[in-house]
């Protein structure tokens, strides 16, 4: 494997920066790797198999093995280049993922929550790779693979006239699919880059109520759910469903559905 200045590097999966300066152009040219870049700072134009694409911070530009790229600088750019032999990987991560993912030569910008995941990925590899121990290649494998899957999973975003409604739905995703993952308001509202207190209005605008009381609706749903289908025991379903504390679990359930988990359980099975 090799850099963007020629050197042969030893890792089969390597993170490495790439700095131009405005007007800096890389002329066209190929790998035999697949490569994920992402623009740290900076705008400038990639092109893939000579289609042009406007890139700038935040966007990640997916290039399959053998396509021609180039890049031109309209500005200071740094980007960060993510060069991996997929081999490497398991046959279903390369047949499930990489081959989604790298189907075509594209860029994309991903939604504030998918990207600031994927930046958090970039900077645990980035550690693996600086300061890893005898597991830091496994560690490469591993978030690579959690990456892949991001991206694989990211909902392509749609243009919209108004901006609230486009942070709304995204909000609700990530609700929807991250319910066990989320420790509180500041939480999301962090992922956002939004204050918490403007996330609620334009949440409660749209479905009147506040994201974590949004976010209790859906665990409480397949809390129900699970006690009905399953032989789980309650306090598996609370530590799935993304509850901390079983005392809070157990006082939110009598709360809003008027019994406890244990009597929920019983009448509906019995019905």
């Amino acid at each position: 494997m090799y850099d963007h200045t020629g050197n042969k590097r030893s890792a089969i999966i390597s993170l490495y920066e790439s700095k131009h300066n405005e007007n800096d152009r890389v002329k066209s040219h190929h790998h035999r790797t697949h490569q994920i870049l992402y623009t740290l700072e900076g705008k400038g134009k990639c092109t893939l198999d000579e289609h042009p694409y406007q890139i700038a911070r935040d966007s990640f530009i997916i290039i399959p093995p053998l396509t021609e790229h180039s890049i031109a600088a309209e500005s200071k750019m740094t980007v960060l280049v993510l060069e991996f032999d997929a081999t490497v990987l398991g046959d279903d991560i390369q047949q499930q993922l990489v081959e989604s993912v790298f189907q075509k030569a594209w860029v994309q910008k991903l939604n504030m929550f998918d990207s600031s995941e994927l930046r958090q990925l970039l900077r645990k590899m980035l550690y693996e790779q600086s300061h890893g121990d005898r597991l830091w290649k496994m560690g490469l494998k591993l978030y690579m693979a959690e990456l892949l899957f991001t991206i694989a999973r990211s909902p392509q975003d749609t243009p919209q006239t108004d901006m609230n409604t486009l942070r709304v739905e995204q909000l609700r995703h990530y609700i929807d699919t991250r319910y066990f993952d989320i420790k509180n308001a500041e939480d999301i509202a962090n992922r956002m880059g939004m204050s918490k207190r403007y996330m609620q209005s334009i949440f409660n605008d749209y479905y009147d109520s506040t994201p974590m009381q949004y976010l209790t609706e859906v665990r409480l749903g397949l809390v129900k759910q699970l006690l009905v289908e399953t032989e789980k025991d309650i306090v598996s379903i609370c530590f799935e469903v993304g509850f901390e504390s079983l005392s809070t679990f157990y006082r939110l359930f009598k709360r809003h559905i008027g019994v406890p988990p244990n009597m929920y359980r019983t009448t509906q099975r019995g019905k």
